[in-house]
């Protein structure tokens, strides 16, 4: 497999533009090889997002340095490969903890018959960012072979889990659930 490996050459202080580039690195799924240095499946999408962190970087008055390469031996290509499914399964596992935390909250309120509209409203925010997470999670998956599959059912848990709540929440309240209302 060929990488994008990415040296941006930052100044220590003020750890501004450090953090910054670290943060849209981690953002991209980027393997951290180790302090400054980056790897990246090299696509003509993250060749593309590499040139931008440099365009960047060179205008706040620091340099930065890419390289396509290749591995040596398959024991360097494997630590490479660990490295990003490490990354990807430490967020799955934590996502599926949300969901966890969600699906144990909607329990709760359910049993203790909470059917407002204010819990309904929270609960489908917090639905909708554990949307948004996996969707990011998932866009920067690139080996696929991870946690995706387990994480993808348990938002649908969540999703359907919801589902049940907000029709008890409407007929709770007198209202015919959006489903069953005719338009």
């Amino acid at each position: 497999m060929n990488w994008l490996l990415f040296l941006p050459q930052l100044p220590a202080s003020p750890s501004t533009l450090r953090v910054t580039i670290w943060r849209r690195m981690r953002a991209a799924g980027a393997f951290g090889l180790q302090n400054n240095v980056w790897m990246l499946p090299a696509t003509s999408e993250n060749k593309q997002f590499i040139e931008s962190q440099m365009a960047y970087i060179k205008e706040q008055g620091a340099a930065s340095y890419t390289f396509e390469v290749t591995s040596l031996n398959l024991t360097i290509e494997e630590t490479i490969l660990a490295g990003f499914r490490s990354q990807r399964d430490e967020e799955y596992s934590e996502f599926c903890e949300r969901c966890d935390a969600l699906l144990a909250e909607l329990e709760r309120e359910t049993t203790g018959e909470k059917f407002t509209f204010a819990e309904l409203e929270e609960t489908e925010t917090d639905l909708h960012k554990l949307e948004a997470w996996l969707s990011k999670i998932t866009g920067r998956d690139f080996l696929r072979d991870s946690l995706k599959e387990h994480a993808s059912e348990k938002l649908e848990q969540c999703q359907q889990a919801y589902k049940v709540f907000a029709t008890k929440v409407y007929t709770q309240q007198g209202i015919n659930p959006p489903d069953v209302t005719e338009e």
